[in-house]
Order: structure tokens, then sequence, then C-alpha cells
């Protein structure tokens, strides 16, 4: 295969990008983005430069009248885009979001229809998985439309992921986006070092003359719906620099469409001040309606407000509209002190429990405070007890449009270490669309030309060993924790686990605690961990293996060695190797019910 073009794809929490770029003209590697045609109002399409990333579940009258018909499917039952997401103001409960989040959640079957969340019964469901199919279905599908002479399955395609997935989640999303007709060859990059590629690609070889051996780039990322932080290093090698991914952030679920929701609390009560008390479905609407007036009023500073308006609700047939102002110093104030308060260097996120009962769902941050979240993190990757003290600043992410938080993250962290001064990168606006471009350039790295970020696993990777003993009523035997993948393992590598031999039960379906660690850096392969805080490490997917019984392990169970292997994708692969004989088994993860 020689493909014609590079595609960076990022498929984000709420909307899609596609870039591309011509690897076959060395003169001219202009990254381009990928106008993407969507229903934008019903029977009307457009092609813009993002696939919103909702799905609307289309009702049993729009599937008999082909409602969402644009390329001649008949009866297709579902709408996503940007008439998906307006619909997420007027029928929330047929309309799924986040979809992207659910992928992280390792408490639900991410393979079975749960999504929309909670919605009533009558409702077709779909997983989180199938959503994010259907996302990857309309970008090969345009794809495919624009360049029929080349077909994405022959192209390079690098698909982001955010750093704080872990590999259930990494291959989760594969999963999807092989089912909607992408490659199986395509390779994952975090979303935070395709930022700094789109910087690279930017600066070309000037980038040098920014950075210099022992400084820490931190990239920070607030999309609609997460927040993630990123430390990359700068050092030198035979006199070269080089870039090193040296820490990653959790998957933080705070982002523009809490700061939607934040608005929308505070209108509702002037709404109310006025006598106008909002119904679920109108709160929904002001939900969206708030974004519009938030945008508008921090990107223009000649506006005092900006109106909110919704549909009201006064007669049978036709309720009106009612709105209120949403004044501008107030945006500012409630936004900036709820989410980029300022903070001491030593605070951590609010860990509130108002309730011993807690509704399932998605993991939602109970402290908004993207600052004290960052502190943490800087601490977390520090050396006894000390912050992390980078030296460059990376901004991304459409919250980041904004001056007024760009300002107030830069003047917190300047706050945190006096005397020193930490300086944003030189970069032009493009917080929406940067991941898809560094997606695209960072091909022409994997081809051997421009600078690479090294990193590896941004995580630790630990299986439960369950100790021998005495049984004990009541009390469950302790669990050991052995290190099979460590922290910054590289792609194409493959390590034999020192270990002592584990016996594999054969004649059934075998479970293996699988546990992670994004600050346990030091462990190497073989090291057993024979106690550990939840703040270290934390249990995701169990990994799971069906063995047949066999003539030739007469003891019922085979004793097995570990061997770990990451892909050239990016994927990691876990084998139970016999010491007896030449068989081994690929552990496979199981999504939990």
């Amino acid at each position: 295969m020689n493909p014609r073009y590079a595609i960076g794809i990022d498929l984000g929490t709420t909307n899609s990008v596609v870039a591309y770029t011509d690897i076959q003209n060395a003169e001219d590697r202009k990254v381009n983005l990928l106008p993407i045609s969507q229903f934008t109002s019903r029977g009307t399409t457009e092609s813009l430069n993002s696939l919103a990333s909702f799905c609307y579940i289309a009702t049993d009258p729009e599937i008999e009248n082909n409602s969402f018909n644009s390329t001649g499917s008949v009866g297709q039952d579902y709408c996503v885009g940007e008439l998906a997401r307006k619909q997420a103001a007027d029928v929330p409960a047929r309309t799924v979001s986040a979809a992207k989040s659910w992928l992280a959640n390792s408490k639900v079957d991410r393979r079975s229809d749960i999504l929309p969340w909670n919605a009533p019964d009558g409702i077709r469901k779909l997983s989180p998985v199938e959503v994010s199919s259907r996302y990857c279905q309309e970008l090969v599908k345009e794809w495919k439309q624009s360049f029929p002479e080349n077909p994405i399955e022959e192209q390079l395609v690098v698909l982001t992921v955010p750093a704080s997935f872990d590999a259930s989640a990494r291959e989760l999303t594969v999963e999807a986006a092989i089912k909607a007709g992408l490659p199986q060859t395509m390779i994952l990059l975090e979303e935070p070092q395709a930022a700094v590629y789109a910087w690279l690609a930017e600066q070309g070889d000037e980038w040098r003359k920014q950075l210099k051996v022992g400084d820490i780039l931190l990239v920070c990322d607030v999309g609609g719906g997460t927040t993630d932080f990123t430390l990359v290093g700068v050092a030198q090698e035979y006199g070269v620099l080089v870039l090193n991914r040296i820490a990653v952030g959790n998957h933080i679920l705070v982002g523009g469409d809490n700061m939607d929701l934040t608005l929308a609390h505070f209108a509702g009560t002037l709404f109310a001040e006025k006598g106008n008390k909002l119904d679920a479905w109108q709160s929904v609407a002001l939900w969206h309606s708030c974004r519009a007036a938030k945008e508008l009023l921090l990107s223009d500073n000649t506006l005092e407000s900006a109106p909110v308006t919704i549909l009201g609700r006064g007669s049978r047939l036709i309720g009106g509209t009612i709105s209120i102002d949403l004044k501008r110093d107030d945006v500012r104030r409630i936004l900036l002190d709820g989410f980029f308060p300022e903070c001491q260097s030593e605070a951590s996120p609010v860990r509130k429990m108002i309730s011993g009962f807690r509704e399932i769902g998605l993991p939602y941050e109970s402290d908004a405070a993207i600052t004290r979240h960052l502190a943490h993190f800087l601490r977390a990757h520090g050396t006894n007890g000390q912050m992390v003290m980078p030296t460059h600043l990376l901004f991304n992410g459409g919250v980041f449009k904004a001056l007024l938080f760009r300002q107030r993250l830069i003047d917190v962290i300047q706050g945190w270490f006096t005397g020193h001064t930490v300086q944003m990168l030189d970069k032009t606006p493009d917080y929406d669309y940067s991941v898809a471009r560094g997606a695209a350039y960072y091909s022409t790295v994997k081809m051997g030309s421009g600078i690479r970020i090294r990193g590896g696993t941004a995580r630790s990777y630990y299986v439960g060993i369950e100790t021998a003993g005495l049984a004990v009523p009541g009390f469950e035997r302790p669990l050991n924790a052995l290190c099979v993948v460590p922290f910054g393992m590289e792609e194409g590598t493959t390590i034999n686990v020192p270990s002592e031999e584990t016996g594999l039960v054969l004649g059934d379906t075998v479970n293996f605690r699988f546990f992670s660690s994004s600050v346990r850096k030091d462990d190497i392969a073989g090291d057993i961990l024979q106690g550990w805080d939840e703040e270290e490490l934390s249990e995701t997917d169990s990994l799971e293996t069906s063995l047949p019984a066999n003539d030739k392990f007469t003891e019922g169970y085979v004793p097995v060695k570990f061997e770990s292997r990451i892909t050239e994708l990016g994927m990691l692969e876990l084998w139970c190797k016999s010491t007896i004989s030449d068989d081994a088994w690929k552990l496979e993860f199981s999504v939990r019910e």
C-alpha cells in the first residue's frame, strides 16, 4: 500500500474534526480541513468544518418519512451532527451526548445499549461503542464522497484519544473506528501530543528557538466535556534536542458544557425573579441558549450584555418567547470564580459527598475548579511533595478561545512559583482544530521527517495475583499487583515479565483483575506491590481468556508467565505463555456488566 494522504481524526466529546495532508507532495504538505456535510435543520444540510458529536434517535414516523435521508439510505433511524445537537435542547431524552466519556467509564458495559442514559422505556438505545462508530461512519462517508479515488482504508490514518484513556478505552475506540470502516492499521495518538505537533508544524525548525534543554512544557487542554493535562520535557541526545512526554493527568469530566450549565442555573434564577418558572424542557433549551450568549460575550468586549431567549409555554399551541439579559460582568465572574479560581499551590479538588447514594452514570467531578485539579496534577508528578515547575504553557481546546481564561490560568500558575516566569508558546489561535491538524502532521513524523515526542505508554499496568494462604471467614485473601507494563514502554516492544509462575485454570473462562497508574513511574516489569493507595492505582476492566480443557495439562491448570507487547499502533497485548509447552493465550479486555 502506498498511501496518498495522511488523515488526522479528532473524535471529540462535543465536536469531531478531520484534517488531511498530501504526503506524496514533498514540496507542499499543507494540512487542510475536510468539510463535513450534515443536517443543520430539518430538510437542510450544510458542510461545516466539524461534526457535532451528538446522535439523535429518530421516532418511528421520522423513520417512515425518511426525515434524515440525505444520501439515499432509506429508513435511517438516527441523525448525527449539528441538527442532533439542536435536538438535545428540544428532545433531550432522544439525544446522545458525551459518548466518548462513556467509553472511558469502566463501571458500565460499554457494548450494551445504554444511551441515551436514563431515557424512558420505548426509546431505542445504543451502546457507547455504536454511537462512536456512527460518528466515524459519517467521517468515512464524507471522505469517500470527497476523495472517491483514494479509499480511506488505503490511507495513513491517525486517530486521537485523550492521554487519560487507559488501554481498555483505547481498544474500545479502535473497535468503534474499525466497525465504521477505518483501517485496522490506524495509529493512535494522544490529543495533547497532537496539539504539540500542530505547534511544531506551524513553527518548523524555529521551535528550537523557544525551547531549550531542561524546559518543561505544560499542555492544558480544556474542551467541551473534558480537561486533560500533559507534561512534555526537553532533553538533548547526541547534541540534538528531543521531546519526551513525562506525565499525563486523569480523565477529568469538566469543560465548556459545565460552564454552559452553570450559566443556565444562574439565568434560571433571573427568569424566576420575573415570575417565569421553567420546566425541564425549557431548562435544557436554556442550557444551549446560554452557550450562545457566553460565546458572544467572551468574544466581543464591546458588549455589556447578551439576550437569552427561550420558547414560552403559555398557550397550548404557541407560547411565544421569554427572555432575560445576561450581563458580561456576571458571566465573567461566575466562570472565573467557578472554573478558574485563584488558589494556593497546596490546593486539591474538593471531594464532596452529599449523600451515601449516588446515581449511576458518568463520573462527573464534584469540583469544577480546573486550577485546583491542575495544582494537584503538578504535585502528583513532582518530587518530595513539591510541584513540577513548567517553563512553558500551550493551551488547547475551545474553552481557551477566550483570552480571559488563558490569562487567569497564567496568573494562577505564576502565583505558585515566585520569581519564575511561565512563557506561553507562540501559536496561531486554532483551538478547535489543532488536534486534528497535529494528528495529520504526525504522519510525516512517523515517516522519519520532523521531531517526534517520545513517551510510550502513559500509564503503568498491573495484574492482580491472589496470594496463597488459609481461608478466613469474612475476609478475602490479600491481592498483590504484578507490574506487567512499565510507564513509558515504547511502541513495537515486547517484555517477558519476570515473576513466579502463575497457575492458569483450564476448562473455563478465566478473569484477571487489572490495574493502572499514571503516577508510579519507577516501577519496572516484575515488581510486586503488596499494598497501594487508591490515588496511586486504579482498577479498570478485567482481562479474560477462555481456555478449553486439554489432556496435555493433567493438573487442570497450566503454569504460565506473562509477556507484554505494545504494538506499533499503540495497543496493549498481554499474553500468558506456558512454561512447560509452546502454548500461549492472549488476554482480552472484558467490559463490565
